[in-house]
């Protein structure tokens, strides 16, 4: 027979649906009502990509410092290969000006890249910190990886589109940008059809941008809280499962994340060298 307090503690556990969603709710300035409020600012997607873009840029510059002209390090070594494929795959798609591009690529790819690598983290590490700390009344929910969360991808791709419109007008000067976006694909003849078919091209780019890095992520977040649940079963085959599923998932995550990054990184040089070219 199970004590008072076990039967308490029995009665507060959570199902495995409250748990889910307990792990996939933002610590906000407020509660969201609608699905675009503008006014709600996930507060961890914004501390989390600022810690990733300033953990990025130290390590850049600690290569830099450390940089020297023989034999290198396996720390230069890495950063070296880094750079020299970025460099590669922006000289093969952007034909001009690479000198802002290129670097804009290398902090693309280390950005997304760590931002993803914050999914290696374990799930429950930070609830239990807050829970340990006696915060979790004050900090209720809390996920860490901004790319699982739309707004922080669209947030990125956002940028992409102010980028693919300002060296659109930079190349062909503003008069040519407006005339491509009236007289390409069809002729100047079909100008409303093709500027609505300019505008669409535009946004499309911009959303698949964010919404693929996102939905990736957010399915790997959730392969992880799923794991985490067979943690739970006090059975040979939860133990394994957890165990051996979570082993095998982590493995193969490695690779996503830096795929993830390295795509979102060619298809932000493929967006800008298209702005380089003409229809």
């Amino acid at each position: 027979m199970s004590t008072p307090v076990e039967g308490a503690a029995a009665a507060h556990a959570p199902t495995a649906s409250e748990y889910i969603s307990h792990h996939l709710g933002h610590l906000s300035n407020k509660h969201q009502d609608f699905v675009v409020d503008f006014t709600v600012f996930n507060i961890d997607t914004i501390f989390w990509s600022i810690f990733a873009g300033v953990l990025g840029c130290f390590m850049m510059w600690l290569a830099a410092r450390r940089a020297t002209s023989g034999v290198p390090g396996r720390f230069q070594a890495a950063v070296e290969l880094l750079v020299e494929m970025v460099e590669n795959q922006s000289k093969a798609i952007v034909h001009g000006d690479r000198s802002f591009i290129a670097p804009l690529a290398l902090t693309v790819f280390v950005w997304v890249a760590l931002m993803n690598s914050l999914d290696f983290l374990p799930v429950d590490m930070f609830s239990s910190f807050f829970a340990l700390m006696g915060w979790d009344s004050v900090i209720a929910y809390h996920r860490v990886v901004p790319t699982a969360d739309l707004n922080g991808t669209l947030g990125i791709s956002l940028g992409v589109f102010f980028l693919m419109i300002y060296y659109g007008i930079k190349i062909k000067g503003f008069g040519g940008w407006v005339h491509e976006l009236l007289a390409a694909p069809f002729g100047i003849w079909m100008a409303p059809f093709n500027l609505l078919l300019n505008i669409i091209e535009y946004l499309a780019k911009m959303v698949s941008l964010g919404m693929r890095l996102f939905g990736n992520m957010y399915a790997g977040e959730l392969l992880f809280l799923l794991i985490a649940l067979l943690g739970s079963m006090a059975t040979t085959f939860g133990f394994l499962g957890h165990v051996v599923a979570g082993s095998i998932w982590a493995i193969f995550h490695i690779l996503i994340v830096f795929l993830q990054a390295f795509i979102f990184m060619m298809l932000t040089l493929v967006y800008i060298g298209q702005a380089h070219e003409g229809h």
